[in-house]
């Protein structure tokens, strides 16, 4: 079976996911992630998938099961800052141009090293460099995409990307002593995700907008959810009403307890949470409380895919399928994302699980 066929069989349809986000139950639950990184693609496809191959990374989303491939849109990527990532490209030039020794990474990769850490450095940040957004890879996918697929551009970094440049403890120190200082990061970083909307906005393909952005820990907010209501959440707000506007969906990741703040996720306009991170929340106390307004995604624990048992992942699939997925409002994946650490056999069974056990109506 060639690629074309392999892909056929698996029907791509985002409308699947679009009624399953509106409460409507389609043919079958949707599988959902917002990364798997290349080696476990690879793994998967049998041949290599890397960041330039955008052919290769369709092949595997649509093979896999997936009705839409996530391509980001900003300038960090989820999940980790990259030495060859928009923002660590832009600083390293900076810093070189004021005669930093720039061969050691640490010096302008903002994982290592604030670069905003005063006023000064504020107004010398290459705010319009940075807010150069590259779309090629959409644009490549485009004329690639089966019928039925769509993509999914995950962009609107705010927060992780305002205290990752300012460093953490600025950061929150500036919240507290010196607000003007960190909201006019904050302007500028959301003005940056606004701008790169736009452009998102105008290819017709894109059937979602996915805010990838870490609020909370375990134990819950990391800053006050009065400051994120303050400082962020507007934003946000703004962004998912442009997007609505558009006729696109609205999906949200943060990893975390986000309990004190789910109204405010609600509020923004976000139709979709990801991933009700199983080590903070419960998602079957979620789905009691908040799922007929908004449509949960994940949940199935990263350590499970890479310690458990093929059976182990089996069980837990069928039990969200059975206890979630009712009605609609659910889409099965990880609890964050697929890494390149987990096994194989444990990622196949969670999908295959799920494709052959999550039709409607659903029998676990």
């Amino acid at each position: 079976m060639d690629m074309i066929e392999r892909t056929a069989e698996m029907n791509p349809d985002f409308e699947r996911l679009r009624k399953t986000v509106q409460h409507e139950e389609p043919d079958r639950v949707p599988l959902i992630e917002a990364l798997v990184d290349f080696p476990m693609q690879s793994q998967f496809l049998g041949r290599e998938v890397t960041a330039d191959n955008v052919e290769a990374q369709i092949a595997f989303w649509a093979q896999a099961g997936y009705d839409y491939i996530p391509l980001v849109a900003g300038v960090l990527r989820p999940g980790r800052v990259t030495r060859d990532s928009a923002i660590s490209r832009v600083l390293r030039d900076a810093l070189a141009c004021e005669g930093v020794d720039v061969t050691d990474e640490r010096a302008w990769n903002p994982e290592y090293t604030p670069f905003i850490r005063d006023r000064r450095r504020f107004e010398m940040f290459p705010w319009e460099a940075a807010a150069e957004v590259d779309l090629s890879a959409f644009h490549a996918a485009v004329p690639l995409l089966p019928p039925g697929m769509k993509i999914v551009a995950l962009s609107g970094k705010i927060y992780t990307l305002s205290w990752m440049l300012m460093g953490y403890e600025l950061f929150a120190e500036s919240l507290l002593v010196d607000e003007e200082f960190a909201v006019a990061v904050i302007e500028r970083v959301a003005a940056i995700q606004r701008e790169a909307l736009e452009k998102v906005l105008a290819i017709p393909e894109v059937g979602a907008v996915w805010f990838v952005d870490d609020i909370a820990h375990t134990q819950g907010c990391m800053i006050s959810p009065q400051a994120l209501r303050d400082h962020f959440f507007p934003h946000y707000r703004q962004l998912a009403a442009r997007c609505h506007d558009t006729g696109r969906l609205v999906f949200m990741h943060s990893d975390g307890n986000l309990e004190a703040v789910m109204e405010d996720i609600i509020g923004m306009g976000v139709d979709a949470l990801h991933p009700i991170d199983p080590t903070a929340m419960d998602i079957r106390a979620v789905k009691s409380r908040w799922g007929d307004r908004l449509c949960l995604f994940g949940n199935v624990d990263t350590e499970l895919l890479r310690s458990g048992t093929p059976e182990q992942v089996q069980e837990v699939v069928r039990g969200l399928l059975r206890d979630v997925a009712p009605g609609g409002g659910y889409a099965l994946g990880s609890g964050n994302s697929v890494p390149g650490w987990a096994r194989l056999e444990n990622y196949q069974a969670m999908r295959e699980t799920a494709l052959a056990a999550g039709r409607y109506p659903i029998c676990c």
